[in-house]
């Protein structure tokens, strides 16, 4: 489990590493370009129902820290969508990865997991 600091937020928002992994490729490219937008997430069932959502400016101080040593295999399909989606008026929604079942072959021990964000208070 990955978690995002932002701002001078006391609540870190913790995302599953490679969700995070993926995130921080869409958001340090439009922070790059100076470009100001909003994340969404809909909160996990372990914490009282409802999404959040939190505005990126690229004055803002932003950390990412990452649970696994290892860098994710990244998908460049998620990285478009989530890319898509930031440049979208509602802005960047993290959604899960859809995995692809089709006739492409998927090694035994590929990651095939869900985002979960949570906050602490």
């Amino acid at each position: 489990m990955g978690t995002i600091y932002y701002g001078g937020s006391a609540t870190p928002i913790h995302i599953e590493d490679r969700a995070l992994a993926h995130l921080k490729v869409v958001l340090a490219t439009k922070l790059r370009r100076g470009e100001s937008f909003t994340v969404s997430w809909q909160h996990p069932e372990d914490e009282p129902r409802g999404r959040s959502t939190i505005w990126l400016h690229p004055s803002i101080p932003l950390r990412f820290v990452f649970d696994d040593p290892e860098p994710a295999v990244l998908s460049r399909q998620w990285i478009e969508e989530l890319a898509n989606s930031a440049n979208s008026s509602g802005g960047i929604m993290l959604v899960a990865e859809n995995i692809d079942t089709g006739p492409v072959p998927v090694a035994d021990d590929a990651p095939q997991t869900v985002a979960v964000i949570t906050h602490e208070d």
